[in-house]
């Protein structure tokens, strides 16, 4: 592979609200040394033509999937779940990084047979969903983690735009941050694979370095240099 190659990474987004959030992937990921490609039902793509991948936010996942309960009048797009489930079984080989974003977060962790607090704010009393994407909450990355080697930080503030997070962890997967309530806020796998999840939104925080770097990072495992 060429010094030139610039890795391809498909971003599986909704086909409805998710064109803002594309455009600030694309944009890091093209400041990181990449190229980048749309997802979707609607977008399908031959997995083989991707270096990597991102599965970024959106709506709820189905709770049949991790027979959670709907608590909530939350959207949910069943199509979407059924094509990134199928997505991340081209990938589960763990050879290509996959990095969750948010709901990417929640449905990597429920592929590994994990499941889901359906709302925080009853699974930590006390806690509100604040949907910002302004860096509000402050979250400890473990030690010894993937996460921290490659934001290069021992914490960080980072956005909140959620209701729900990642509960029982998925086989094969740890926690690699969590906020002051110890709600996980990163998790990724365990062995050599490269399954990466945060519950943040990265795009958005354009002029954070920590942040930034973990889309280096996925750009240098999607070009084999990790």
């Amino acid at each position: 592979m060429s010094n030139s190659y610039r890795p391809l990474i498909g971003i599986s987004t909704s086909s409805k609200s998710g064109l803002i959030p594309l455009s600030f992937h694309r944009f890091a990921i093209w400041r990181a040394g990449g190229r980048s490609v749309r997802l979707g039902p609607d977008r399908p793509l031959d997995a083989d033509a991707l270096d990597g991948v991102i599965i970024g936010g959106g709506s709820d996942l189905a709770p049949a999937l991790y027979s959670g309960e709907v608590t909530i009048e939350e959207a949910i797009d069943p199509e979407r779940d059924a094509f990134e489930l199928a997505l991340l079984d081209q990938f589960r080989d763990g050879k290509r990084p996959v990095l969750g974003i948010c709901r990417g977060a929640q449905i990597l962790n429920v592929y590994f047979g994990g499941d889901l607090h359906n709302e925080i704010s009853e699974a930590y009393p006390g806690t509100r969903a604040r949907r910002t994407p302004l860096p509000v909450k402050r979250i400890e990355i473990d030690e010894g983690s993937r996460l921290r080697e490659m934001l290069g930080v021992s914490w960080c503030r980072v956005n909140s735009i959620h209701h729900q997070s990642v509960d029982r962890i998925g086989e094969g997967l740890r926690v690699s941050a969590h906020d002051r309530r110890g709600m996980v806020q990163g998790i990724e796998s365990t062995g050599d694979q490269l399954f990466f999840g945060v519950q943040w939104h990265p795009e958005f925080l354009v002029f954070n370095r920590p942040q930034q770097r973990l889309y280096r990072a996925l750009i240098r495992a999607a070009a084999g240099k990790e």
